[in-house]
Protein backbone atom coordinates (compact mmCIF):
# COMPACT_ATOMS: atom_id res chain seq x y z
CA UNK A 1 0.00 0.00 0.00
CA UNK A 2 1.04 3.71 -0.76
CA UNK A 3 -1.12 4.86 2.15
CA UNK A 4 -3.16 3.44 4.58
CA UNK A 5 -6.32 5.44 3.88
CA UNK A 6 -6.86 8.38 1.31
CA UNK A 7 -9.26 11.36 2.36
CA UNK A 8 -11.08 12.64 -0.43
CA UNK A 9 -12.06 16.21 0.35
CA UNK A 10 -10.70 18.56 2.73
CA UNK A 11 -14.11 20.54 4.08
CA UNK A 12 -15.20 19.68 7.52
CA UNK A 13 -15.50 16.05 7.20
CA UNK A 14 -12.22 15.18 5.39
CA UNK A 15 -10.67 17.62 7.85
CA UNK A 16 -12.31 15.94 11.21
CA UNK A 17 -11.17 12.35 9.98
CA UNK A 18 -7.90 13.17 9.33
CA UNK A 19 -7.23 14.75 12.89
CA UNK A 20 -8.97 11.67 14.06
CA UNK A 21 -6.52 9.53 12.15
CA UNK A 22 -3.37 11.51 13.60
CA UNK A 23 -4.63 12.08 16.82
CA UNK A 24 -4.68 7.95 16.70
CA UNK A 25 -1.56 7.56 15.07
CA UNK A 26 -2.92 5.59 12.26
CA UNK A 27 -0.99 6.69 8.78
CA UNK A 28 0.45 6.92 6.50
CA UNK A 29 -2.89 9.41 5.42
CA UNK A 30 -2.78 11.04 2.16
CA UNK A 31 -5.64 14.00 2.17
CA UNK A 32 -6.52 15.44 -1.78
CA UNK A 33 -8.27 18.51 -2.39
CA UNK A 34 -9.48 19.71 -6.14
CA UNK A 35 -9.67 23.12 -4.80
CA UNK A 36 -7.09 25.42 -3.79
CA UNK A 37 -5.08 25.86 -0.43
CA UNK A 38 -6.44 28.10 2.10
CA UNK A 39 -3.98 31.21 1.56
CA UNK A 40 -5.37 30.93 -2.32
CA UNK A 41 -8.58 31.26 -1.88
CA UNK A 42 -10.73 34.23 -2.60
CA UNK A 43 -14.32 34.80 -2.12
CA UNK A 44 -15.06 35.09 -5.94
CA UNK A 45 -17.17 32.16 -7.80
CA UNK A 46 -14.57 29.74 -8.16
CA UNK A 47 -13.31 29.19 -4.31
CA UNK A 48 -16.24 30.16 -2.73
CA UNK A 49 -17.26 26.29 -2.41
CA UNK A 50 -14.40 24.13 -3.09
CA UNK A 51 -10.91 24.28 -1.39
CA UNK A 52 -9.34 24.15 2.37
CA UNK A 53 -12.34 24.38 4.60
CA UNK A 54 -15.13 23.26 1.46
CA UNK A 55 -17.89 25.62 1.17
CA UNK A 56 -17.58 26.34 5.29
CA UNK A 57 -14.76 28.29 4.85
CA UNK A 58 -16.70 31.23 3.29
CA UNK A 59 -19.95 30.42 5.91
CA UNK A 60 -20.57 32.74 8.33
CA UNK A 61 -20.27 29.12 10.78
CA UNK A 62 -22.39 27.98 13.21
CA UNK A 63 -22.36 25.01 15.09
CA UNK A 64 -25.12 23.64 15.65
CA UNK A 65 -25.50 21.06 18.64
CA UNK A 66 -28.80 20.00 18.27
CA UNK A 67 -28.79 16.58 17.08
CA UNK A 68 -32.02 17.38 15.52
CA UNK A 69 -30.12 19.65 12.95
CA UNK A 70 -27.91 19.73 10.36
CA UNK A 71 -27.84 15.90 8.75
CA UNK A 72 -29.27 12.33 9.49
CA UNK A 73 -26.17 10.74 11.72
CA UNK A 74 -29.05 10.29 14.54
CA UNK A 75 -30.13 7.70 11.88
CA UNK A 76 -26.90 5.41 12.51
CA UNK A 77 -25.87 5.91 15.95
CA UNK A 78 -28.66 7.29 17.99
CA UNK A 79 -29.43 10.75 19.47
CA UNK A 80 -27.54 9.96 22.51
CA UNK A 81 -24.34 8.81 21.19
CA UNK A 82 -24.51 11.60 18.46
CA UNK A 83 -24.86 14.88 21.31
CA UNK A 84 -21.85 13.01 22.61
CA UNK A 85 -20.37 13.19 19.07
CA UNK A 86 -21.30 16.95 18.86
CA UNK A 87 -19.97 18.22 21.95
CA UNK A 88 -16.46 16.53 20.98
CA UNK A 89 -16.32 17.97 17.67
CA UNK A 90 -17.49 21.06 19.17
CA UNK A 91 -14.70 21.37 21.77
CA UNK A 92 -12.36 20.55 19.23
CA UNK A 93 -13.31 23.74 17.63
CA UNK A 94 -12.60 25.85 20.62
CA UNK A 95 -9.42 24.12 20.69
CA UNK A 96 -8.38 25.49 17.21
CA UNK A 97 -9.58 29.21 18.18
CA UNK A 98 -13.70 29.04 17.91
CA UNK A 99 -15.43 31.60 20.14
CA UNK A 100 -16.34 30.27 23.85
CA UNK A 101 -19.86 31.56 23.99
CA UNK A 102 -23.19 29.50 23.42
CA UNK A 103 -26.35 30.93 22.13
CA UNK A 104 -30.00 29.35 22.75
CA UNK A 105 -29.37 27.92 26.33
CA UNK A 106 -33.12 26.93 27.55
CA UNK A 107 -33.93 30.22 29.74
CA UNK A 108 -37.20 31.77 30.58
CA UNK A 109 -36.71 33.74 27.41
CA UNK A 110 -36.35 30.72 25.12
CA UNK A 111 -39.24 28.72 26.58
CA UNK A 112 -41.04 31.90 26.65
CA UNK A 113 -40.55 32.01 22.88
CA UNK A 114 -40.95 28.51 21.83
CA UNK A 115 -44.75 29.46 23.86
CA UNK A 116 -45.40 32.52 21.01
CA UNK A 117 -44.16 30.43 18.41
CA UNK A 118 -46.80 28.10 19.19
CA UNK A 119 -49.35 30.53 19.29
CA UNK A 120 -48.15 31.58 15.78
CA UNK A 121 -48.53 27.72 14.00
CA UNK A 122 -44.75 27.90 14.05
CA UNK A 123 -42.53 25.39 15.74
CA UNK A 124 -39.06 26.75 17.49
CA UNK A 125 -36.19 23.96 18.03
CA UNK A 126 -34.32 24.43 20.50
CA UNK A 127 -30.93 24.48 20.18
CA UNK A 128 -27.37 25.39 21.18
CA UNK A 129 -25.07 27.35 18.49
CA UNK A 130 -21.74 28.61 18.32
CA UNK A 131 -21.16 31.38 16.18
CA UNK A 132 -17.74 31.59 14.49
CA UNK A 133 -18.12 34.23 12.36
CA UNK A 134 -17.19 33.97 8.15
CA UNK A 135 -14.11 36.25 9.60
CA UNK A 136 -12.99 33.72 12.73
CA UNK A 137 -13.94 30.62 9.97
CA UNK A 138 -10.33 31.40 8.20
CA UNK A 139 -8.06 31.74 11.44
CA UNK A 140 -9.94 28.39 12.62
CA UNK A 141 -9.36 26.14 9.52
CA UNK A 142 -5.97 27.78 9.15
CA UNK A 143 -4.68 26.65 12.61
CA UNK A 144 -6.33 22.94 11.68
CA UNK A 145 -4.58 22.86 8.33
CA UNK A 146 -0.96 23.90 9.95
CA UNK A 147 -1.50 21.12 12.61
CA UNK A 148 -2.51 18.47 9.93
CA UNK A 149 0.27 19.00 7.89
CA UNK A 150 2.75 18.31 9.85
CA UNK A 151 0.55 14.81 10.58
CA UNK A 152 -0.42 13.31 6.79
CA UNK A 153 0.09 14.67 3.30
CA UNK A 154 -1.86 16.88 1.92
CA UNK A 155 -2.62 17.77 -1.78
CA UNK A 156 -4.47 20.19 -3.07
CA UNK A 157 -5.44 21.83 -6.49
CA UNK A 158 -5.39 17.35 -6.89
CA UNK A 159 -8.59 15.57 -8.05
CA UNK A 160 -9.73 11.95 -7.35
CA UNK A 161 -10.55 10.63 -10.57
CA UNK A 162 -11.96 7.13 -9.86
CA UNK A 163 -11.72 5.27 -6.91
CA UNK A 164 -11.06 1.33 -7.53
CA UNK A 165 -12.47 -1.84 -5.61
CA UNK A 166 -11.78 -5.24 -6.58
CA UNK A 167 -13.40 -8.27 -4.82
CA UNK A 168 -15.81 -6.19 -3.03
CA UNK A 169 -13.23 -4.01 -1.39
CA UNK A 170 -11.70 -0.61 -2.25
CA UNK A 171 -7.99 -0.90 -3.22
CA UNK A 172 -7.18 2.53 -4.94
CA UNK A 173 -7.49 5.97 -6.20
CA UNK A 174 -6.64 7.50 -9.29
CA UNK A 175 -5.55 10.88 -8.80
CA UNK A 176 -5.65 13.85 -11.75
CA UNK A 177 -2.24 13.56 -11.68
CA UNK A 178 -2.27 10.35 -13.48
CA UNK A 179 -0.69 8.89 -10.41
CA UNK A 180 -2.59 5.67 -8.84
CA UNK A 181 -2.22 5.07 -5.29
CA UNK A 182 -2.80 2.13 -3.70
CA UNK A 183 -4.68 2.04 -0.24
CA UNK A 184 -6.57 -0.23 2.59
CA UNK A 185 -8.96 2.33 3.15
CA UNK A 186 -10.74 5.43 1.46
CA UNK A 187 -12.99 8.20 3.16
CA UNK A 188 -15.17 9.89 0.67
CA UNK A 189 -15.58 13.40 1.54
CA UNK A 190 -16.38 14.99 -1.07
CA UNK A 191 -18.36 18.21 0.16
CA UNK A 192 -21.55 19.68 -1.92
CA UNK A 193 -18.80 20.56 -4.72
CA UNK A 194 -18.13 17.28 -5.52
CA UNK A 195 -21.47 15.58 -4.68
CA UNK A 196 -21.82 14.81 -8.73
CA UNK A 197 -18.65 12.93 -8.95
CA UNK A 198 -19.52 11.06 -5.59
CA UNK A 199 -22.45 10.04 -7.41
CA UNK A 200 -20.64 8.68 -10.07
CA UNK A 201 -18.38 6.90 -8.28
CA UNK A 202 -21.65 5.35 -6.95
CA UNK A 203 -22.88 4.40 -10.08
CA UNK A 204 -19.55 2.96 -11.23
CA UNK A 205 -19.17 1.12 -7.82
CA UNK A 206 -23.07 -0.46 -7.48
CA UNK A 207 -23.88 1.59 -4.60
CA UNK A 208 -27.30 1.87 -3.44
CA UNK A 209 -28.40 5.30 -2.90
CA UNK A 210 -31.91 7.78 -2.69
CA UNK A 211 -32.47 10.75 -3.97
CA UNK A 212 -32.86 13.39 -1.33
CA UNK A 213 -35.21 16.66 -1.30
CA UNK A 214 -34.37 20.08 -2.70
CA UNK A 215 -34.82 23.15 -0.43
CA UNK A 216 -35.96 26.02 -2.49
CA UNK A 217 -36.59 29.70 -1.43
CA UNK A 218 -35.63 33.71 -0.68
CA UNK A 219 -33.38 35.29 1.49
CA UNK A 220 -35.33 37.99 3.49
CA UNK A 221 -33.78 41.07 4.65
CA UNK A 222 -35.27 43.23 7.02
CA UNK A 223 -34.38 45.58 9.91
CA UNK A 224 -32.40 44.11 12.45
CA UNK A 225 -34.49 45.87 15.15
CA UNK A 226 -37.59 43.45 13.93
CA UNK A 227 -35.67 40.11 15.28
CA UNK A 228 -33.30 41.76 17.82
CA UNK A 229 -35.90 39.88 20.84
CA UNK A 230 -35.41 36.90 19.19
CA UNK A 231 -31.36 36.75 17.61
CA UNK A 232 -30.67 38.38 21.21
CA UNK A 233 -31.70 35.26 22.88
CA UNK A 234 -31.03 31.98 20.32
CA UNK A 235 -28.82 34.06 17.59
CA UNK A 236 -30.31 31.90 15.34
CA UNK A 237 -33.62 30.60 15.71
CA UNK A 238 -34.86 27.41 13.35
CA UNK A 239 -38.51 28.06 13.22
CA UNK A 240 -41.08 25.74 11.01
CA UNK A 241 -44.27 25.80 9.72
CA UNK A 242 -46.94 24.04 7.76
CA UNK A 243 -48.55 25.83 5.24
CA UNK A 244 -51.85 26.26 5.72
CA UNK A 245 -53.10 25.80 2.02
CA UNK A 246 -50.37 22.66 0.27
CA UNK A 247 -49.15 21.61 3.95
CA UNK A 248 -45.91 22.30 3.06
CA UNK A 249 -43.00 22.51 4.92
CA UNK A 250 -41.43 26.05 5.27
CA UNK A 251 -38.76 26.64 7.89
CA UNK A 252 -36.29 29.51 8.54
CA UNK A 253 -32.33 28.68 8.09
CA UNK A 254 -28.97 30.20 8.35
CA UNK A 255 -30.40 33.68 9.94
CA UNK A 256 -27.19 36.37 10.22
CA UNK A 257 -28.18 38.81 12.52
CA UNK A 258 -26.44 42.29 11.41
CA UNK A 259 -25.13 40.04 8.48
CA UNK A 260 -24.81 40.95 4.95
CA UNK A 261 -26.71 39.15 2.08
CA UNK A 262 -24.10 37.69 -0.66
CA UNK A 263 -24.60 36.51 -4.23
CA UNK A 264 -23.18 32.82 -5.24
CA UNK A 265 -21.93 30.79 -7.78
CA UNK A 266 -23.12 27.36 -7.80
CA UNK A 267 -22.12 26.26 -11.41
CA UNK A 268 -23.43 27.98 -13.88
CA UNK A 269 -26.20 29.36 -11.95
CA UNK A 270 -26.03 32.52 -9.43
CA UNK A 271 -27.82 32.23 -6.10
CA UNK A 272 -28.38 34.21 -2.35
CA UNK A 273 -26.67 33.42 0.80
CA UNK A 274 -26.07 35.08 3.88
CA UNK A 275 -23.01 35.76 6.41
CA UNK A 276 -22.35 37.26 9.43
CA UNK A 277 -19.20 38.30 11.22
CA UNK A 278 -17.86 38.41 14.94
CA UNK A 279 -16.79 41.94 14.17
CA UNK A 280 -18.54 43.73 11.30
CA UNK A 281 -22.20 44.81 11.84
CA UNK A 282 -24.66 46.15 9.50
CA UNK A 283 -28.36 47.18 10.71
CA UNK A 284 -30.26 44.20 9.17
CA UNK A 285 -30.91 40.80 9.39
CA UNK A 286 -31.19 38.28 7.15
CA UNK A 287 -32.63 34.67 6.97
CA UNK A 288 -33.89 31.96 4.44
CA UNK A 289 -37.04 30.82 4.13
CA UNK A 290 -36.81 27.52 2.29
CA UNK A 291 -39.64 24.68 1.32
CA UNK A 292 -38.95 21.79 0.91
CA UNK A 293 -39.74 19.99 -2.18
CA UNK A 294 -39.76 15.85 -2.84
CA UNK A 295 -40.47 14.25 -5.67
CA UNK A 296 -41.63 10.21 -6.65
CA UNK A 297 -42.85 8.95 -9.69
CA UNK A 298 -42.60 9.43 -12.53
CA UNK A 299 -39.86 12.10 -12.13
CA UNK A 300 -37.16 11.75 -9.47
CA UNK A 301 -34.54 14.54 -9.77
CA UNK A 302 -34.76 17.52 -7.17
CA UNK A 303 -31.39 18.49 -8.28
CA UNK A 304 -32.90 19.47 -11.84
CA UNK A 305 -35.78 20.99 -10.65
CA UNK A 306 -33.81 22.84 -8.15
CA UNK A 307 -31.39 24.35 -11.54
CA UNK A 308 -34.77 25.34 -13.13
CA UNK A 309 -35.82 27.16 -10.48
CA UNK A 310 -32.51 28.99 -9.92
CA UNK A 311 -31.68 29.33 -13.73
CA UNK A 312 -34.90 30.93 -14.52
CA UNK A 313 -34.71 33.85 -12.04
CA UNK A 314 -31.25 34.10 -13.71
CA UNK A 315 -32.99 34.41 -16.91
CA UNK A 316 -35.05 37.00 -15.81
CA UNK A 317 -33.30 39.24 -13.37
CA UNK A 318 -29.61 38.69 -15.13
CA UNK A 319 -28.57 37.17 -12.01
CA UNK A 320 -29.95 37.39 -8.25
CA UNK A 321 -33.36 39.11 -8.05
CA UNK A 322 -34.55 41.59 -5.38
CA UNK A 323 -38.03 42.76 -4.71
CA UNK A 324 -39.67 44.46 -2.11
CA UNK A 325 -42.38 42.35 -0.16
CA UNK A 326 -45.14 45.36 -0.61
CA UNK A 327 -44.71 45.45 -4.21
CA UNK A 328 -44.95 41.25 -4.42
CA UNK A 329 -48.46 41.65 -2.87
CA UNK A 330 -49.61 44.46 -4.85
CA UNK A 331 -48.91 42.53 -8.35
CA UNK A 332 -46.21 44.61 -9.36
CA UNK A 333 -42.13 44.24 -10.33
CA UNK A 334 -39.73 45.85 -7.96
CA UNK A 335 -38.16 48.82 -9.58
CA UNK A 336 -35.07 51.25 -8.46
CA UNK A 337 -36.72 53.83 -7.57
CA UNK A 338 -39.07 52.01 -5.61
CA UNK A 339 -35.98 49.80 -3.63
CA UNK A 340 -34.57 53.32 -3.22
CA UNK A 341 -37.52 54.07 -1.71
CA UNK A 342 -37.27 51.22 0.79
CA UNK A 343 -36.84 51.78 4.27
CA UNK A 344 -34.55 48.26 4.37
CA UNK A 345 -31.46 49.15 2.77
CA UNK A 346 -30.10 45.94 0.70
CA UNK A 347 -26.72 44.87 1.36
CA UNK A 348 -26.50 43.16 -1.73
CA UNK A 349 -26.00 45.98 -3.87
CA UNK A 350 -26.15 43.69 -7.32
CA UNK A 351 -29.12 42.50 -7.15
CA UNK A 352 -31.68 43.74 -9.70
CA UNK A 353 -34.99 44.65 -8.73
CA UNK A 354 -37.83 42.60 -10.06
CA UNK A 355 -40.79 40.17 -9.93
CA UNK A 356 -40.34 36.79 -7.72
CA UNK A 357 -43.87 36.02 -8.83
CA UNK A 358 -42.14 35.30 -12.40
CA UNK A 359 -40.10 32.50 -10.87
CA UNK A 360 -41.53 30.73 -8.05
CA UNK A 361 -44.60 28.23 -8.55
CA UNK A 362 -47.97 29.15 -7.02
CA UNK A 363 -47.66 26.89 -4.13
CA UNK A 364 -43.98 27.90 -2.90
CA UNK A 365 -44.47 31.33 -3.26
CA UNK A 366 -47.75 31.64 -1.19
CA UNK A 367 -45.90 29.06 1.32
CA UNK A 368 -43.77 31.88 2.25
CA UNK A 369 -46.31 34.41 2.30
CA UNK A 370 -47.82 32.67 4.54
CA UNK A 371 -44.49 32.08 6.81
CA UNK A 372 -43.85 35.73 6.47
CA UNK A 373 -47.17 36.44 7.77
CA UNK A 374 -46.74 34.24 10.78
CA UNK A 375 -43.88 35.39 11.67
CA UNK A 376 -44.93 38.92 11.91
CA UNK A 377 -47.10 37.44 15.02
CA UNK A 378 -43.73 36.80 17.09
CA UNK A 379 -41.65 39.69 15.35
CA UNK A 380 -43.83 42.31 14.40
CA UNK A 381 -42.63 44.17 11.38
CA UNK A 382 -41.82 40.87 9.19
CA UNK A 383 -44.53 41.10 7.21
CA UNK A 384 -43.76 45.05 6.43
CA UNK A 385 -44.06 46.16 3.09
CA UNK A 386 -40.62 47.31 3.37
CA UNK A 387 -39.27 43.87 3.52
CA UNK A 388 -36.68 42.66 1.49
CA UNK A 389 -36.95 39.13 -0.56
CA UNK A 390 -33.91 37.83 -2.40
CA UNK A 391 -34.21 34.76 -5.12
CA UNK A 392 -33.22 31.98 -5.08
CA UNK A 393 -31.97 30.56 -2.31
CA UNK A 394 -31.65 27.17 -3.22
CA UNK A 395 -29.93 24.39 -1.41
CA UNK A 396 -29.02 20.89 -3.04
CA UNK A 397 -28.76 17.80 -0.98
CA UNK A 398 -26.95 15.29 -2.67
CA UNK A 399 -28.26 11.65 -3.17
CA UNK A 400 -28.24 9.84 0.52
CA UNK A 401 -25.83 6.92 -0.32
CA UNK A 402 -26.42 3.68 1.45
CA UNK A 403 -23.97 2.94 4.30
CA UNK A 404 -23.46 1.39 7.66
CA UNK A 405 -23.68 2.83 11.17
CA UNK A 406 -20.14 3.39 10.70
CA UNK A 407 -20.66 4.89 7.16
CA UNK A 408 -19.11 2.48 5.59
CA UNK A 409 -20.74 1.68 2.15
CA UNK A 410 -21.08 -1.81 0.12
CA UNK A 411 -17.79 -1.75 -0.69
CA UNK A 412 -15.52 -2.87 2.19
CA UNK A 413 -13.54 -0.21 3.38
CA UNK A 414 -15.30 2.40 1.88
CA UNK A 415 -16.40 5.16 3.48
CA UNK A 416 -18.79 7.95 2.80
CA UNK A 417 -19.08 11.00 4.69
CA UNK A 418 -20.43 14.68 4.87
CA UNK A 419 -23.01 16.75 2.44
CA UNK A 420 -21.23 14.89 -0.45
CA UNK A 421 -22.31 11.72 0.41
CA UNK A 422 -26.09 13.14 1.52
CA UNK A 423 -25.57 12.05 4.89
CA UNK A 424 -25.16 15.78 6.54
CA UNK A 425 -26.34 19.05 6.35
CA UNK A 426 -24.16 21.24 8.37
CA UNK A 427 -21.03 22.33 9.87
CA UNK A 428 -21.13 20.05 12.75
CA UNK A 429 -22.61 17.01 11.94
CA UNK A 430 -20.23 16.65 8.65
CA UNK A 431 -17.18 17.06 10.70
CA UNK A 432 -19.18 14.29 13.15
CA UNK A 433 -19.46 11.89 10.15
CA UNK A 434 -15.77 12.00 9.24
CA UNK A 435 -14.82 11.38 13.35
CA UNK A 436 -17.31 8.61 13.02
CA UNK A 437 -15.49 7.05 9.56
CA UNK A 438 -12.01 7.50 10.63
CA UNK A 439 -12.54 5.57 14.19
CA UNK A 440 -14.02 2.66 12.41
CA UNK A 441 -10.54 2.74 10.67
CA UNK A 442 -8.98 3.12 14.24
CA UNK A 443 -10.84 0.62 15.39
CA UNK A 444 -9.70 -1.57 12.70
CA UNK A 445 -6.25 -0.98 12.99
CA UNK A 446 -6.10 -1.56 17.03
Amino acid sequence: MDYKVVIVGAGPAGIFAALTLAEAGVGPVLLVEQGKDLDDRKKRAQDVLCGWGGAGAFSDGKLTLSPEVGGFLGDFVGTAALQDLLLEADRLYVRFGAPDRLYGEMTPQMEALSDRARLADLELIPMKIRHIGTDNCLIVLDRLKRFLEKEVEIRTQCRAVKIFAEEGAVRAVELSTGQVVRTQYVIAAPGRSGAPWMKEQAQALGLASQASPVDIGVRVELPAVVFKDITDISYESKLIYYSKTFDDKVRTFCMNPYGEVVQESNGDMLTVNGHSYAEKKTSNTNFALLVSSAFTEPFDDPIAYGRYIARLANLLGKGVIVQRLGDLMAGRRSTPKRIARCLTRPTLRRAVPGDLSYVFPYRHLLGIVEMLQALDKIAPGTASRHTLLYGVEVKFYSNRIQVSPELETQVTNLFAVGDGAGITRGLLQASVSGMLAALAVVSRES
